[in-house]
């Protein structure tokens, strides 16, 4: 009897086993799945089926200005210059980082259009804008996404996110997370 008690102990404790590694597999995969590589780049395959992949042009954007009253579009970025759209928080560590790399390097981005759009309150946007003193550079605007329509346009999962266009509008290419400003003028310079 003890021999049997023990046989079925036994096999009990091994399906258990048997149930924990495959519910262990399982969750490895759901989240290696889940997992975005960082700096994809727009023209992957994976984003074929994106907005911005779909409609490769600087969106139609409707951002509120810092002065609370009037927005900022499309048609305020300056023609035949190069833009770059980010995405970004005022609370995010990356953003913040890549907001001081830009501007440290500023001599090599005054001549791009950089539109800065947020989703955060408009408080924190008009801190960070007068923390940074990015109103000091008439080619960096600041404005706030309260629909929130970027997002899914871009299909943002990380902050910063950098989205690159050429003189004529067109999408050169996206990153996500912070990137040091040599890759981003390359990217501008590997287009030509």
């Amino acid at each position: 009897m003890v021999y049997f008690y023990s046989m079925i102990c036994s096999i009990k404790l091994f399906k258990m086993k048997k149930i924990f590694l495959v519910i262990t597999a399982l969750t490895i995969c759901q989240f290696l799945s889940a997992q975005k590589l960082a700096n994809q780049p727009a023209t992957d395959t994976a984003n074929a089926s994106a907005p911005y992949m779909r409609y490769p042009t600087i969106p139609p954007f409707h951002l509120l200005k810092l002065d609370s009253a009037t927005y900022l579009t499309k048609d305020s970025i300056r023609k035949n210059r190069k833009t770059i759209f980010m995405y970004f928080s005022p609370t995010c560590e990356h953003c913040k980082h890549q907001t001081e790399a830009i501007l440290a390097d500023f001599k090599d981005f005054k001549d791009i259009e950089i539109v800065m759009a947020t989703y955060m309150p408009f408080d924190e946007m008009k801190e960070f804008d007068e923390h940074y003193k990015i109103y000091e550079h008439p080619n960096i605007k600041v404005g706030r996404d309260e629909k929130m329509l970027m997002p899914a346009f871009y299909r943002i999962l990380n902050l910063p996110y950098l989205a690159l266009y050429d003189r004529k509008g067109n999408l050169i290419t996206t990153f996500e997370g912070t990137q040091k400003t040599d890759v981003l003028l390359k990217a501008f310079d590997a287009k030509h």
